[in-house]
């Protein structure tokens, strides 16, 4: 890395990551001196990592959990960054490889990328972005630390930055610094927890930036003698920690869910994109809610988007359509709700835009908006107008994405297989234990 390449600011070691099927983000790095070799040959990472679970344990199975073979770890320096949160270190994101050099079939970032040129062969360009949410307490292992930066304090309170403040401005001082175009900062809902909203982008770029905003808080984190956590819930009775997936796809640029005849303006094909993001719901929330901790999440009631149905600012509906302003064009979005962080953010905007393009292509419509909490109507209606309860567990998650042709074509079988081997292991990992044991041996994984 030259000295232009890192900003005169010393790099000396370069984190490469990805991130498994367990939606743990997974490293190895190298010096700077060694950058150059590891971005023509790749750094050596065993397959094993595919069948990885929450607790480090493994899934296993035929063709996964053997001690021969290796693939490499390959960094995409166009998105290599210097980490201001640790001098001297910078990050880059890794595409796994063959040892002949093709691109491995269980890639996961691979594959959001082949699902995003696939979108693009169609005319289609999405733009995505994340919302990042986290809790956070005092470390004990630390000095103490400025009162209210985790304490209580009003939900969305003015009151609390006078805790958080300086945090929060750290926080975007380092993500401006690593060129991430910040939306939104400010306190959350639960004690002690924070969001974070960036622009949109390309899908590959889109959870590229997840990974790499939720690193550098973590580093953040750590330096005012704070814990962070990702998970989606850190506490039995808490609201939890979402990952909202924001989306809206283009065609010659224009937005197609904008200054079209269809609902609230969407054009036909844009409705077409959201309608089969709708109809396979199901079998992506074993995608977007992996982990038996995702299901104490999503539940009614808490703005968590639990039900299969969307609706104009409706936030308890799965799919949340967000018009904006009415002559910005550009702010019409669709919102995934139901999606946490515990996923992997690239097998989340794959297997979103594997759905969308089933969807265009079948030409599906969207049934009938619904405009109220579902919790609150009676079954029989919501039976009537097709608006069912999303899997509540993992278990029911997994029986939809193993029935889903559509994700099996989109993923292929050597990915789609080790996904379904992480989900069945951690789902027979935490039968039977408590939601307070689940949430407590989760919370501080992610």
């Amino acid at each position: 890395m030259s000295e232009s390449a890192d900003g005169g600011r010393g790099v000396r070691v370069v984190a490469l990551s990805w991130v498994d099927n367990a939606g743990i983000s997974r490293v190895k790095a190298v010096p700077v001196h060694r950058l150059e070799h590891a971005d023509r040959w790749g750094v050596g990472m065993a397959p094993v990592f595919d069948t990885f679970l929450v607790d480090d344990s493994r899934a296993g199975g035929p063709g996964f959990d053997g001690p021969v073979g290796d693939l490499r770890l390959r960094p995409d320096l166009t998105r290599l960054t210097p980490l201001g949160a640790q001098p001297g270190w910078a990050w880059a994101p890794a595409d796994r490889y063959g040892q002949d050099g093709t691109p491995y079939e269980g890639c996961q970032r691979s594959f959001a990328r082949r699902m995003s040129r696939e979108a693009e062969a169609r005319g289609i360009e999405l733009r995505m972005g994340f919302e990042t949410e986290w809790t956070v307490e005092e470390d004990p292992r630390s000095a103490p630390a400025l009162s209210g930066r985790s304490g209580p304090g009003p939900a969305y309170g003015l009151a609390r930055l006078a805790g958080c403040g300086p945090y929060l401005l750290d926080i975007g001082d380092v993500l401006a610094d690593q060129r991430i175009d910040l939306l939104q900062i400010h306190p959350e809902y639960e004690t002690g927890q924070y969001e974070v909203s960036t622009a949109p982008e390309s899908p590959v770029d889109a959870a590229d930036t997840a990974v790499l905003v939720r690193h550098s808080v973590r580093a953040l984190s750590v330096r005012h003698g704070l814990l962070s956590s990702f998970a989606p819930l850190t506490t039995p009775s808490g609201a939890g920690n979402g990952g909202h997936l924001h989306l809206s796809p283009w065609r010659s640029g224009s937005n197609l869910l904008h200054g079209g005849t269809g609902p609230y303006g969407m054009t036909r094909e844009g409705e077409a994109f959201l309608a089969g993001i709708l109809e396979h719901l199901p079998a992506l929330t074993a995608i977007g809610c992996p982990s038996p901790a995702s299901y104490l999440r999503l539940i009614p009631c808490r703005w968590a988007g639990a039900y299969q149905c969307w609706g104009r600012e409706n936030r308890e509906a799965a799919l949340r359509l967000v018009t904006g302003p009415h002559a910005a064009a550009d702010s019409a979005n669709a919102e995934v709700k139901c999606f946490d962080q515990a996923a992997n953010p690239y097998l989340v905007v794959g297997a979103v835009i594997a759905a969308g393009l089933a969807g265009v292509e079948e030409g599906l419509r969207l049934p009938s908006e619904y405009t109220a909490d579902p919790a609150s109507a009676p079954p029989a209606m919501l039976e009537r107008l097709r608006v069912r309860r999303l899997p509540d567990t993992l278990t029911a998650s997994i029986g939809h994405l193993e029935k889903s042709a559509l994700l099996r074509r989109a993923m292929g079988d050597r990915l789609l297989d080790a996904v379904l081997a992480v989900r069945r292991a951690e789902d027979k990992l935490f039968a039977g234990r408590t939601a307070a044991e689940i949430v407590e041996a989760t919370r501080r994984r992610f």
